[in-house]
């Protein structure tokens, strides 16, 4: 009997693509997809490229089309409550806090590697593996039993980044058919296999399909305050906090500065933005809570490796150090060079070479 596979499907070039690569190798493909929209949320209408908006209706019959054109099935799984605990209600309570949230990669540990295969195999489905057109990949080591991810062959490509918070169980249970190919093999195979018309869809994502990140939050949970330079002064008023982050520079609303102010701390307890010149952004060291170990046990003692202290950052060289605060597991990361707008409530992930060795939040 084959090996069955349920493989989370967009409807794009990555998925279908994963569906095709392992029908080949002789695998049983399902087609899943989740649907978290909820249309209680006003968003109106579309303004940009997003996971959760009004055009999932158009994602969903992307999914159906490509599954139908395979010749697989397809199920579409409903995961809106879920979606609302696990990543709307973490991404609100982060921005309250003062904090930037980053919502795809707890979306990628609770949802797409959590709920979505959870929920199917509870809906009867049966698989053996679940598969994801992420660009990484995955191997086993002896010396310390456990599955490991490794960057992707195509660096350009990779997603290391999002899938630092993964259990071993959610490791071991997966497929990664595209960590070994380029990006530009894979649009090579779609056009040999008859799916050109995917090679010119869009792809980027973002997590909104607006900007405007306050129809997430009830009436009267985020107020304006003051934009307050390093001693204090106030130069200004802020529309909320939940519409800034660190290192923002536009959208401030200041003039009459000696020189481009940045927002360099954000001061939840005050209700203050807090802006600065550029050089303020820079520091050399973080400390990180809420660790998630992937390719190594964990950590009792020094280690040099490197840091991504966001998706668009070069992983830095540091010296990683064990801590303890509370009573719980945390990393000191001193770098080597002065890193720029380290982010409180963002996800480090840590690396050596390749290997990705795990992650923690920003504390």
């Amino acid at each position: 009997m084959k090996t069955r596979v349920a493989l989370g499907m967009s409807g794009g070039i990555d998925s279908t693509m994963s569906a095709l690569i392992l029908m080949d190798q002789g695998y049983e493909v399902t087609g899943i997809t989740m649907s978290i929209w909820d249309p209680s949320i006003p968003i109106t209408e579309s303004t940009k490229s997003g996971c959760f908006g009004p055009g999932e209706a158009d994602d969903l019959e992307a999914a159906r089309k490509a599954c139908a054109q395979l010749g697989i099935e397809h199920h579409i799984i409903r995961l809106q409550q879920e979606y609302k605990g696990k990543v709307l209600d973490y991404f609100c309570a982060t921005y309250l806090d003062g904090k930037t949230p980053n919502p795809c990669i707890f979306c990628n540990q609770r949802m797409k590697f959590g709920f979505l295969p959870q929920r199917a195999k509870e809906m009867g489905l049966q698989f053996d593996f679940f598969a994801t057109g992420h660009y990484v990949r995955k191997d086993f080591d002896e010396g310390s039993q456990r599955w490991q991810i490794r960057k992707a062959k195509d660096l350009t490509k990779d997603q290391s980044y999002f899938l630092a918070f993964l259990a071993q169980e959610q490791i071991r249970t997966s497929l990664f058919p595209l960590g070994a190919l380029r990006k530009e093999e894979i649009r090579d195979f779609a056009r040999a296999r008859g799916y050109e018309y995917l090679t010119t869809k869009k792809e980027s994502q973002d997590f909104l399909e607006t900007d405007d990140y306050s129809v997430l939050f009830a009436d009267g949970t985020f107020s304006p305050g003051e934009i307050v330079d390093p001693n204090g002064k106030v130069l200004g008023t802020h529309r909320g906090l939940i519409h800034y982050t660190i290192g923002q520079r536009k959208n401030l609303g200041l003039s009459g500065m000696p020189e481009p102010y940045y927002i360099i701390r954000i001061d939840a307890a005050q209700n203050r933005v807090v802006v600065g010149p550029k050089e303020l952004l820079m520091h050399d060291r973080l400390i990180a809570t809420e660790l998630n170990w992937v390719s190594i046990p964990g950590l009792d003692s020094p280690l040099k490796a490197s840091a991504k202290i966001r998706l668009g950052h070069d992983a830095a060289p540091c010296l990683i150090t064990p801590l303890e605060i509370a009573g719980k597991e945390a990393l000191e990361l001193v770098f080597d060079e002065p890193q720029l707008s380290i982010t409180p409530g963002q996800a480090v992930v840590l690396y050596q070479d390749d290997l990705l060795l795990g992650g923690g939040i920003i504390a």
